[in-house]
């Protein structure tokens, strides 16, 4: 291993854990960019009395998923792995639901947020713990992605009418 560091200036890695490893960064990564878009998408779109705090709030999230996106990108590169977080590549790849264009009701919003995020929250949670038998700085990056998208559920769901 000590050759392969030396002489191509990578992490210690064969070729096929790091194609492994970049693979389930760059699944993250899509889901992360299609996450800041899909805020988006209902920061424009929320309706109702819960219209400037909700609005507000997706920003924060937002801002999070890209910051997010940004660490997973570059634990690729780091790696050797060149992501791809271009909009058709993001189209294409990404598992999360598309919402509809137009008006949403401010708790409406907050379920389908609520619901794509603990879907990307488990997949990401998957990876992670393939990760953990190939990678554990990668790993980790994942953990803390796993605990902002967590983090971000409970502050959610703690939004949404009981029952």
């Amino acid at each position: 291993m000590t050759i392969i560091a030396s002489t191509a200036h990578l992490p210690a890695l064969g070729k096929h854990e790091r194609e492994e490893i970049g693979n389930e960064l760059q699944a993250t990564l899509l889901e992360l960019v299609d996450l800041s878009l899909l805020g988006k998408q209902l920061h424009w779109s929320v309706v109702g009395p819960q219209f400037r705090p909700l609005h507000l709030y997706l920003d924060e999230l937002i801002d999070s998923w890209r910051e997010l996106a940004d660490t997973v990108a570059e634990r690729a590169v780091a790696l050797g792995y060149w992501p791809d977080g271009q909009a058709d590549t993001v189209a294409a790849g990404s598992q999360i639901a598309r919402v509809e264009r137009g008006a949403i009701d401010d708790r409406h919003v907050l379920r389908e947020l609520a619901q794509r995020l603990a879907e990307v929250d488990e997949r990401t949670r998957g990876r992670m713990d393939r990760l953990a038998e190939l990678d554990s700085a990668s790993e980790d990056v994942l953990v803390e992605a796993v605990r902002a998208l967590e983090e971000q559920l409970w502050m959610i769901r703690a939004q949404l009418p009981q029952g």
